[in-house]
């Protein structure tokens, strides 16, 4: 008798073991926008139109957009499921274009979008939303603002010309204290992050962790992925040319099998 116990206790202990470690790798596609208008002005805006009709896409095959909360809550494990066709959108930099041509379109889908902000821009750069446009937005319970550090850096330029001092006061300054300061103008706390010009090192993602931020997101052309680090997640980002066949292969995870050679690479 005993060894039939045993045995069915290690077929347990195996079944709970090989079960754990082939989990099914949990996804989500994360997109990026930037900028809005009637017509491009330039390569990273896009079409109030072509927008709508990205939504539209989305609604008609069956997608369904969730907050930026609910997508970590899956890929971290938290949450069993989400919808089977699930997609978030976020947007870059805080320009005006997103309170007067995106919000309308927004609304009318009634989609939650996380905008990643940077706070040095906010009433200050003539292409920005003031701290007033921000709040009415997140009082939709449609926008929800998160940090884009505190101006706008690029991390490898400011690591090369500053001592090593001076670069980690910096990098406190662009991590720590853009959630600070976010957190005190938008009443709430501040937990994802969206790495400028998608530039990120080992060094930064252990600094953004330390900070406080719980995720962080990159623009690696791939689904944010539970078996990627958290501190630099994938995001996609939509810029005037794709069209809606190249919308759908970001959404459908088309372009994440693709070979890494025929992988489009997009820059600031």
């Amino acid at each position: 008798m005993i060894f039939p116990f045993f045995l069915v206790r290690m077929v347990f202990l195996l079944t709970l073991f090989f079960g754990t470690a082939f989990a099914a790798e949990r996804k989500v596609p994360v997109l990026c926008y930037h900028r809005f208008g009637v017509e491009v002005a330039d390569s990273m805006m896009i079409k109030n139109s072509a927008f709508a009709e990205q939504m539209e896409w989305l609604k008609t095959h069956g997608y369904m957009v969730i907050s930026l909360d609910t997508a970590m809550g899956y890929v971290n494990g938290k949450l069993k499921t989400i919808p089977a066709k699930s997609v978030v959108i976020t947007v870059d930099d805080g320009h005006k274009s997103v309170y007067t041509d995106m919000a309308p379109i927004v609304k009318k889908y009634k989609i939650p979008v996380t905008l990643f902000i940077y706070p040095s821009a906010i009433a200050n750069a003539k292409y920005a939303m003031n701290w007033e446009q921000l709040r009415e937005l997140e009082t939709t319970k449609l926008f929800h603002v998160e940090s884009h550090t505190y101006w706008h850096p690029n991390f490898k330029k400011e690591k090369k010309k500053l001592s090593s001092v001076e670069y980690a006061k910096f990098v406190d300054k662009q991590l720590g204290g853009a959630k600070k300061k976010l957190e005190e103008r938008m009443g709430h706390e501040i937990k994802y992050l969206a790495w400028v010009f998608g530039i990120y090192d080992d060094a930064l993602l252990v600094d953004a962790k330390r900070s406080g931020y719980s995720a962080a997101f990159t623009i690696d052309r791939q689904h944010a992925s539970s078996s990627d680090n958290t501190m630099a997640l994938g995001r996609y980002m939509v810029i005037s040319k794709h069209t809606i066949k190249d919308f759908e292969r970001m959404v459908d995870g088309t372009e994440d099998r693709m070979l890494p050679a025929k992988k489009e690479v997009i820059g600031y």
